[in-house]
């Protein structure tokens, strides 16, 4: 039975995080690519030669989709380890370490602003946070920026980048897949545009939860949108999975998301669907 038992030489002590902005001076895409980092930034983080859509975060989405200056709402808003949970580390060390590594309170940022010269909400997920887990300040972030929305009459967008719930707030962080899907009922009664933007990756309860409620469900190319990953459902299931099990492109084909954008394309799509929704004269986007 000592098969069974587990050692301190079986775990790793760290957790792997997908980067959200390359360092350096060059960069190199999965397929190899090299670019360099100041024309990766001027071409939206997308490699010209092989089209790779770069990990991004909340900051860099602003840039792109607000028209110049854009207000931070309930940017002081932190999570608490009411649980007391521990496992390898303490969860209030984790959050501690999170907020002094990437600068942010929490997985998620909201910002209000003008987008082709129309006010919108925009909430978006940070991957670099705990791995963009939904915590129970996730939760109340999305849905003090849609009672915001609400308020004000205007769009919302949420850009989701989650590795699903965050275990250390047990069933308080399942709690808000709930809540946040109630709020979304809301903005649909006041007929105010919801779309939601999938990025790579989307995952867990954010996929079973608000990422999938939008009026309108576009996707990021090639970008992992899912509830279990490949890995645990060919584990669970035995099968072989299709290729391009749960990326973009397959979910679109299976009528799972309504379009896929190219990013430089993002902000334009966005502002159209919204005209479009709201049936109001259709802007120039540019």
């Amino acid at each position: 039975m000592s098969w069974f038992k587990r050692t301190n030489k079986n775990i790793s002590t760290k957790t792997e995080e997908k980067k959200d902005i390359p360092a350096g001076l060059w960069y190199k895409t999965p397929s190899g690519k090299i670019i360099d980092t100041k024309e990766l930034s001027k071409n939206l983080y997308v490699s010209p030669e092989d089209d790779y859509h770069v990990h991004i975060g909340s900051k860099e989405y602003f840039e792109i989709l607000f028209d110049k200056n854009y207000k931070e709402l309930n940017a002081s808003i932190v999570s608490i380890d009411f649980l007391k949970f521990k496992d390898q580390k303490k969860y209030s060390d984790r959050l501690k370490d999170a907020q002094a590594k990437t600068s942010l309170k929490d997985a998620i940022r909201i910002g209000y602003g003008k987008s082709f010269g129309k006010n919108i909400v925009i909430a978006c997920m940070d991957f670099k946070f705990i791995g963009g887990s939904m915590g129970s300040v996730v939760g109340e972030k999305i849905s003090l920026a849609i009672s915001y929305a609400i308020k004000y009459k205007c769009p919302l967008v949420i850009i989701s980048k989650s590795g699903g719930a965050r275990m250390m707030e047990s069933a308080t962080s399942l709690m808000q897949m709930a809540k946040t899907s109630a709020m979304l009922n809301d903005l649909s009664e006041a007929k105010l545009p919801y779309i939601s933007v999938c990025t790579d990756p989307t995952t867990g309860g954010t996929t079973a939860s608000f990422a999938m409620l939008g009026d309108i469900n576009i996707a990021e190319p090639n970008a992992l949108v899912a509830f279990a990953g490949p890995r645990v459902v060919k584990d669970t299931t035995g099968k072989d999975l299709p290729e391009g099990f749960q990326k973009s492109e397959f979910l679109l084909e299976k009528g799972f998301l309504d379009f896929i954008v190219h990013r430089k394309e993002l902000k334009k799509k966005i502002n159209l669907y919204i005209d479009l929704i709201q049936n109001s004269p259709l802007r120039k986007y540019e």
